[in-house]
């Protein structure tokens, strides 16, 4: 539909922001928050130790001055705007975390560095109202995603980082206490800041695509806390004839998709928690490639051929093919379906520590990776962008098939609590200052039960 101000969408979404508290939240979006915090404090923690890629947006924050906020994993503190800055080049960098299946948005890789700051520089926080904060903003940034009627990416843009800069805001918004006037603000402000063009999936010379949310985390607080301060916005910043809408999406969206269920069901109940770090488009071949594996037992050396299937979302995975099959850096590998796939058959696995140098260099992953085709399926049996197919030719003529119409971790089929608990103890040991065990299980449980927590600042002091 093409919008006018006169719709209110705007409006609406900005009291349902202002007014949500604590005990509105269905009890479901509450734990969902609680899992969502675990999954993505973990996911920065380790990415302080492992991407080199976020290490100058560490020392920018850094060259800002000792603030109140930390940088997870670093033993830095700075102002609060370069910590949500360093802390979301650290959300995506290792791309382990939360993903929404259903449309183009990871909610919480913005968000959570701006709460964090918040918290530590705002505080004391509760752990309530930070989850509620956590709630709400994740839910507005799917909710963005699913209204989109025309996909971001015939403009041009690349629509995850874009559409989690409203919801970071509308999130740190809610902790703050805005009203509907100033959330409104808010929103306008992002619309003047957040953007992400397409060219990031392209380029080979970059690797900001890696350390993408550090731009919607920054433009995010910096636009709440401008309205906090009385800076004024516009009337209608979503649908209005030059607005969120208009811009990205040729003002084709559904009011009703923003408006369903508003306030009774949180999107961040159906999140995806990543078992494996890479592109959640790699996921469907990842599992294949291990479960055709396990079953049947080949050695790396017998696959003649790897054959896969992959929707129009998944194509930049395989395209273009060459690169895809011999990346050059971490994230282009894990924006690969061709080395993925390798990965799985040699290793077994796909952990944290299989995207160094050493792998990217490794003859028989490469080699396997050489070995993929791809085709574009026209009407996939699968969930789009998460599902996939698979043929595996050996040398002695066997041909083994796989599909996967979801893949694991997805709401229906979620990742098991202790394997979430087992990510997290795994992501802290390997951050640039890592914590044991025991330290991890401590905050494991802390963060499970953050609704009796009367600062969640420190915490992650």
């Amino acid at each position: 539909m093409m919008a006018s101000p006169e719709t209110g969408i705007s409006d609406m979404l900005t009291r349902h922001i202002a007014a949500m508290r604590w005990e509105g939240l269905p009890d479901d979006a509450r734990a969902a928050a609680a899992r969502a915090c675990l999954d993505a404090t973990g996911v920065i923690y380790a990415a302080s130790g492992l991407a080199h890629e976020a290490q100058p947006f560490v020392t920018l924050a850094a060259r800002g001055g000792e603030g109140p906020c930390s940088i997870l994993g670093t033993g830095i503190r700075a102002m609060p705007v370069g910590a949500a800055l360093a802390n979301g080049a650290l959300a995506h960098a290792v791309d382990y975390e939360d993903a929404f299946d259903r449309a183009p948005a990871h909610p919480n890789a913005s968000l959570v560095p701006v709460l964090l700051a918040l918290a530590q520089s705002e505080g004391p926080v509760d752990g309530r109202r930070f989850l509620t904060a956590l709630a709400v903003g994740g839910d507005i940034a799917c909710r963005m995603a699913l209204s989109l009627r025309q996909p971001m990416e015939e403009g041009g843009w690349y629509p995850p980082p874009i559409v989690a800069a409203y919801g970071a805001a509308a999130g740190a918004a809610n902790l703050l206490g805005l009203n509907a006037a100033q959330v409104k603000d808010a929103l306008s402000m992002v619309l003047c800041q957040a953007t992400m063009p397409g060219e990031i999936k392209h380029s080979r010379r970059t690797v900001l695509r890696a350390v993408r949310e550090a731009f919607p985390a920054q433009a995010a607080l910096t636009a709440v806390l401008l309205a906090r301060e009385g800076v004024a916005g516009f009337e209608a910043p979503l649908e209005g004839r030059a607005g969120f809408y208009a811009l990205y999406a040729g003002g084709a969206f559904s009011a009703d998709d923003l408006a369903d269920r508003l306030g009774t069901h949180f999107w961040g109940t159906e999140l995806t928690f990543k078992p494996w770090p890479s592109c959640r488009g790699t996921h469907p071949f990842i599992e294949m490639a291990l479960d055709l594996r396990g079953r049947h037992g080949f050695a790396p050396a017998a696959v003649a051929g790897i054959d896969v299937e992959v929707d129009e979302v998944q194509h930049m995975l395989v395209d273009p093919l060459e690169r895809k099959q011999t990346p050059a850096v971490a994230i282009d590998a894990k924006f690969s379906i061709p080395f993925t796939t390798a990965l799985a058959l040699t290793r077994g696995g796909v952990g944290l520590d299989d995207f160094g140098a050493d792998t990217l260099a490794d003859q028989q992953v490469l080699a396997l990776s050489a070995l993929v085709r791809p085709r574009v399926a026209k009407a996939p049996a699968w969930q789009r962008g998460t599902g996939g197919a698979m043929g595996i030719r050996l040398h002695d003529g066997t041909f083994l098939e796989a599909m996967v119409p979801d893949a694991l971790g997805c709401p229906a089929r979620p990742l098991p609590p202790a394997a979430q608990h087992a990510k997290f103890v795994d992501c802290l040991a390997h951050a640039a200052l890592p914590r044991g065990r025991d330290q991890a299980e401590r905050l494991v449980a802390a963060i499970l039960t953050l609704d009796r927590c009367e600062d969640v600042g420190s915490l992650f002091a």
